[in-house]
């Protein structure tokens, strides 16, 4: 079969909500606040990852290659460093609309 189309070019992306916009989400917010580990769950279930990696940088890091989304390692460590609930709540509400739009 021949190739009749070439592929688009990707373009990067940033995420879809800001670190400190956790009232985007008052679900995600308050289970970010209240029960971290259950969140880190339900991101490792979302990205077909083991329960225990759903929280921190390295998870982070493979979202954004997987979606092409702006940063780097240095910025997941100072997200996470700075604010490890804000930052898993980020993470949540993005895949969340992903999910909505269709490509996640």
């Amino acid at each position: 079969m021949a190739v009749t189309n070439q592929p688009g070019k990707y373009e990067p992306s940033d995420f879809q909500t800001g670190l400190c916009e956790c009232c985007d989400d008052l679900r995600v917010c308050c289970c970010g606040f209240f029960c971290l580990p259950c969140l880190g769950c339900s991101i490792a279930r979302d990205m077909d990852e083991c329960c225990m990696c759903g929280i921190g940088m390295p998870i982070r890091a493979v979202y954004r290659t997987r979606y092409n989304i702006r940063g780097s390692l240095c910025k997941d460590f100072y997200a996470v460093a700075c604010c490890l609930s804000c930052a898993t709540c980020q993470l949540k509400r993005d895949i969340k609309r992903r999910k909505e739009q269709g490509i996640f």
